[in-house]
């Protein structure tokens, strides 16, 4: 998972929602929010709903982490490679790359994403879905975002097509990047999508009302009402939408307005070009953000060969799976997070469960 300055929790998840009922019910945001508390880490809610710790930094919670792990007489190495996973009398066989050879009676694989975890739940018996990239940006070339990088709107609407039939539609915060579009709508389509625009080759086309808040018959009567109050005023200068003043000149050049237009030269014909690029514009989406800065991964262990009581595995005795190594994924806001904490407290709980049998 890439690394993030802040991190956050969450509500519900995209793909494995239905297992995760049962798990969210025995350990869910408030519990995770709760463990948190009290190890340390003080928590706030933006107004969105999502929390985070008070530093804004990441290294806080990792930090309660390792400091919580060790406190729990947990013997953490890194850089210890595994190679390949076995089983002789009832133990698995750890082999690492240094030679070293782990014994222990029973295994959990949170891998995250590595192809290396994969491989070693497919040895044990699991069936993986081909995991594919997720929650990720969006490469567009396009002269109308062209030297717009750092501009954002809090709410527009996102309807993405890829062939005849297949779309999918997401309303939030846009922010156009050096390299196309970002931002929590974009993430979150990404994520509807993340199997289908792999099958596309993440070649899309994209259509974005700039102004979802706004009813199309009220907006072209705000410009027709603008025309007449502000007819000797140039229309680059004077925006009476609520987007960004450099998105809006970028939009009216599009349509043939020049920045000395007055609004008395508006006419029927451009008024139209703009209702149609403020609420319909069509951008071509070329490629996906760059390799290994997706957020998470769509695709993994098969979730029908897990219980999801304790995590363990149904294809192979005292093996245990938990986090993204599962075929589970969700949007952007926290919601991969959780479903990391809450298998990872199932496993546990699982494991432990088993020492005195």
């Amino acid at each position: 998972m890439r690394a993030l300055t802040r991190t956050c929790w969450c509500r519900t998840i995209l793909v494995g929602a239905k297992a995760l009922r049962g798990a969210f019910s025995r350990f869910q945001t408030k519990d995770t929010v709760e463990w948190f508390a009290a190890h340390g880490v003080t928590l706030k809610t933006e107004a969105d709903g999502r929390m985070f710790p008070m530093t804004d930094d990441s290294a806080t919670i990792v930090d309660c982490l390792i400091r919580a792990a060790k406190n729990a007489g947990v013997t953490i190495r890194t850089g210890a490679v595994v190679q390949s996973v076995s089983d002789q009398d009832d133990r698995f066989q750890i082999q690492l790359k240094s030679g070293e050879v782990l014994v222990s009676d029973r295994l959990l694989l949170a891998t995250g994403s590595s192809p290396q975890g994969y491989a070693i739940a497919q040895s044990l018996g699991h069936h993986i879905a081909p995991p594919v990239p997720s929650l990720f940006t969006f490469n567009v070339t396009d002269p109308r975002l062209q030297d717009l990088a750092g501009v954002s709107v809090a709410s527009v609407h996102l309807r993405l097509r890829m062939g005849e039939k297949t779309s999918f539609e997401q309303t939030g915060p846009l922010l156009i990047t050096h390299w196309g579009l970002s931002g929590p709508a974009v993430l979150k389509l990404s994520a509807w999508g993340a199997r289908e625009l792999y099958e596309h080759g993440y070649q899309a086309k994209l259509k974005i009302n700039w102004l979802p808040q706004m009813n199309p018959d009220v907006l072209r009567q705000q410009l027709v009402a603008v025309r007449s109050q502000l007819a000797r005023k140039t229309i680059a200068a004077n925006c009476p939408i609520p987007i960004p003043r450099r998105l809006w000149e970028r939009l009216i050049a599009h349509v043939g307005v020049s920045i000395g237009t007055h609004w008395a030269e508006f006419s029927n014909k451009t008024l139209n070009h703009l209702m149609q690029e403020l609420t319909q514009g069509e951008y071509a989406i070329t490629g996906k953000g760059v390799f290994k800065e997706e957020f998470v991964t769509c695709g993994g262990v098969s979730l029908k060969e897990v219980d999801f009581k304790t995590m363990a595995s149904r294809c192979y005795p005292r093996l245990y799976l938990a986090g993204e190594i599962l075929d589970i994924d969700g949007v952007t806001g926290g919601f991969n997070f959780q479903s990391a904490w809450t298998t990872g407290w199932l496993a546990g709980q699982g494991m432990g469960g088993e020492v005195g049998r």
